[in-house]
């Protein structure tokens, strides 16, 4: 994925939005990571819901497949150690000793058993609920990406990531825990990539929108996350038709 670092933006050029999570959803949505695994029997309704959450237009919903479980009898073709590292690494910031799936990571900040419905999505709302400012993330339909400021955030640092995803995959699953199961996948992470740090600056990238479709994507989405792995501070996507 080819990205150009282009230029900061005046404070004026992209204001800060100053409205409510709950009343910005097309500005602010909220991002939901699913760690899951075809190889774990507890994740196929937690993939369900992820499948539910993927329609609405103020949630970004992605599938992160992680590897540890390919060894019982059947290697998921969507995992990698990317996303296992990922995990671990949320892990490790909230002070948890261990990992498992099916875990939703709300915004960066809530961890939810992933098929557990009215916890999912009681964080959720409260998420949009909170009423806490978020940096705006704009993509454009070039590609232009632009992340503003809040009033209050100038010290800030985080880390900028792109993520390329695929709308939805069904595979038949012969061997394993799940084996003889159709199982549907939704907003399945297929590349974590960081663009940039952001430090509390008006800023402007740009990303490759035509790559991402020829390589058969189904959207992407730029997330502006605090210390890499800690509450994400604003997130943007486009799916694709």
């Amino acid at each position: 994925m080819k990205l150009t670092r282009r230029l900061f933006l005046s404070a004026s050029a992209v204001a800060a939005l100053g409205v409510p999570a709950a009343r910005a959803k097309d500005m602010a949505p909220v991002v939901v990571e699913l760690f899951t695994s075809q190889g774990c029997s507890s994740c196929p309704p937690a993939d369900a819901l992820l499948g539910e959450l993927a329609e609405r237009e103020d949630v970004i919903a992605l599938s992160c497949h992680v590897d540890y479980w390919n060894y019982i009898g059947w290697e998921d073709p969507f995992s990698s150690p990317q996303m296992t590292e990922r995990q671990r690494a949320y892990a490790r910031y909230r002070g948890e000793r261990t990992v498992f799936t099916p875990q939703m990571l709300i915004d960066g900040q809530h961890s939810v058993v992933g098929s557990r419905r009215s916890d999912v999505q009681r964080r959720i709302e409260d998420t949009m609920i909170d009423g806490k400012p978020r940096v705006p993330v704009r993509i454009g339909e070039d590609g232009e990406v632009t992340i503003g400021t809040l009033e209050g955030a100038e010290d800030s640092s985080a880390t900028v990531w792109y993520v390329a995803f695929d709308r939805k995959h069904e595979t038949d699953i012969s061997r394993g825990e799940n084996a003889g199961r159709r199982i549907a996948y939704h907003g399945v992470v297929r590349e974590w990539t960081r663009l940039a740090a952001w430090t509390g600056e008006p800023l402007a990238l740009e990303i490759n929108l035509e790559e991402a479709r020829s390589r058969g994507r189904g959207g992407v989405a730029v997330i502006v996350q605090q210390d890499g792995v800690g509450p994400i501070l604003g997130a943007a996507q486009v799916r694709f038709s």
